[in-house]
This record gives structure tokens, C-alpha cells and sequence, in this order.
């Protein structure tokens, strides 16, 4: 696994730290496969339950490395538009996702943060989408997940100007979930992570990303019959089961972690 993608586990939260400080954490190739490589590899360890995603030093993510960019249109096709590499890992995985925006982030690296599933945000942090400013287009499915995110006005507003925006304005459109000091951001984001941990079922948490990925391009009719099936599923299921008895007992509850995935699934 290349060191620009660090792992530490504790009580089962996963905190992936993107690691090349001196750089902002721009994305290299190498690094952009071993995030998505590491976030299969933790959706399938039984021991962690929910990541955390940071970068290193005073950045979150300043986007892909700009000295990619000149090395020629074969190199980009094959390292930064593969589907292997993709910052969706992030959505696809079965786990829940928080990110830690302790700083700057830009392109590459708003994908990141869009594709995480909680977003925890410095208030020294800066944010852009910057590919208008690149000749670029809004880049891996943004178009797509930012209108679900702030609305399709302010998606449009914020692609088409490429313009930066401060923490409290992303948690006042609804890009951040919150925002605390920035010395403080990680520790909040693990803490929110052990939150989920200690009261919520990861059975809830792979069916619930499941079905908002699969719902956001159906009809309400296609997502009431995709949520009557899996009711009856999550009705049979052990965790129904664990959550009424921890109630009635008074005490936490303890739900089983989610299998390895079968060889070959996706």
C-alpha cells in the first residue's frame, strides 16, 4: 500500500489519512488507487465498522497533483478516469463515511468530501470546485450528487465560477454537517463515528447507502418497492432483534458486524 495513504484503527473506526502534506495532499495516481483500494479493504475487515478520512497537515485535499496534468490526455485517461481509482468508492462501500475537512480542498479533493457520507468541516477551511477555472467539467458524477446536496441553483453557481467558499458558508448550504474549530475537527469526526458505533446497525447502514444511490434516478414509486423489500428483509433480520432487546434490558446495543463480501461481489 503506497504511504501516501495512511491506516490507523481504534475500537473499530478506521481513520485514512490522505498523506502528502507538503503538497496540500494533491492526488497522485498511485495515491488516488490506494484510497479506493484501502476503502474496499476496510468495508471488508469485520473489525471497523466506520472510517474517517483526513489529510495530513494544514489541508484536506487540494485536488489532483497539477504536474499530472501535463504529462499528456493517454495518462489522464488511464489514471484519473478509471473507475478502480474513483473517489465514489467512498458512496459504494457498505460502511458510513465521515470526513474531516481540516483545510483547503479543491477538485479532486471536492469529490472526496461529496462522496463522503457525514461531512465534519474546520472553520479554517476553504472550499472550490475548480474545474471551470482548469477548462474542466464537474468531474466524477459531481453534477449529479452536489444539486442532491445544495440544489441545483447553487450547483450550478458553485461549478460555473469555481468560486471558494468558507466553512460557514458550506454548513449554511448544507455542504458541511459541522462545523467546529479546526484543532478539533478529527477528534469530532471520531467521536461521531463512535456515535454511530455504539447506537446505530451496520445491516441499517449498507441498506440505507444502497438505497440512496439506487433512488436518486428512480421514481417514488421505484423506491417504495425497493424499500418494501428490504422491510421484510430488515424485519427477519438479527438486529431487529438485538435493538428491542437491548431497550427492553436497558443497555446498549450490540449488533454484529457486517461479513467480508463475497469473492467477486462488488
Amino acid at each position: 500500500m503506497s504511504d501516501e495513504v495512511l491506516v490507523a484503527v481504534e475500537a473499530t473506526v478506521a481513520t485514512v489519512t490522505l498523506n502528502r502534506p507538503d503538497k496540500l495532499n494533491a492526488v497522485t495516481p498511485a495515491m488516488a488507487t490506494a484510497y479506493a483500494q484501502t476503502l474496499r479493504a476496510l468495508d471488508d475487515d469485520p473489525d471497523v465498522r466506520v472510517v474517517v478520512v483526513t489529510g495530513a497537515g494544514r489541508g484536506f485535499c487540494a485536488g489532483a497533483d497539477l504536474g499530472q496534468l501535463d504529462q499528456g490526455v493517454e495518462h489522464l485517461d488511464r489514471h484519473f478516469a478509471s473507475p478502480d481509482a474513483a473517489p465514489d468508492t467512498a458512496l459504494r462501500i457498505r460502511k458510513p463515511v465521515v470526513a474531516a475537512v481540516n483545510g483547503p480542498v479543491a477538485g479532486l479533493g471536492f469529490a472526496y468530501l461529496l462522496c463522503c457520507d457525514l461531512r465534519v468541516v474546520a472553520t479554517s477551511a476553504t472550499l472550490t470546485t475548480s474545474f471551470a477555472k482548469l477548462g474542466l467539467v464537474a468531474e466524477y458524477g459531481l453534477s449529479w450528487l452536489l444539486p442532491r446536496i445544495v440544489g441545483l441553483s447553487r450547483a450550478t453557481e458553485l461549478l460555473l465560477t469555481a468560486r471558494s467558499i468558507d466553512a460557514d458558508e458550506a454548513l449554511r448550504i448544507g455542504l458541511a454537517h459541522e462545523v467546529v474549530p479546526t484543532e478539533e475537527v478529527l477528534a469530532r469526526a471520531q467521536a461521531l463515528a463512535a456515535g454511530l458505533v455504539a447506537s446505530t446497525s451496520p445491516a441499517s447502514w449498507a441498506a440505507v447507502k444502497e438505497q440512496l444511490l439506487a433512488d436518486g434516478g428512480g421514481t417514488f414509486d421505484d423506491s417504495m418497492d425497493r424499500a418494501y423489500a428490504l422491510m421484510r428483509r430488515s424485519f427477519r433480520g438479527p438486529d431487529l432483534v438485538e435493538a428491542l432487546a437491548a431497550r427492553s434490558e436497558g443497555r446498549p446495543p450490540r449488533f454484529a458486524p457486517l461479513p467480508a463480501r463475497t469473492a467477486g461481489a462488488a
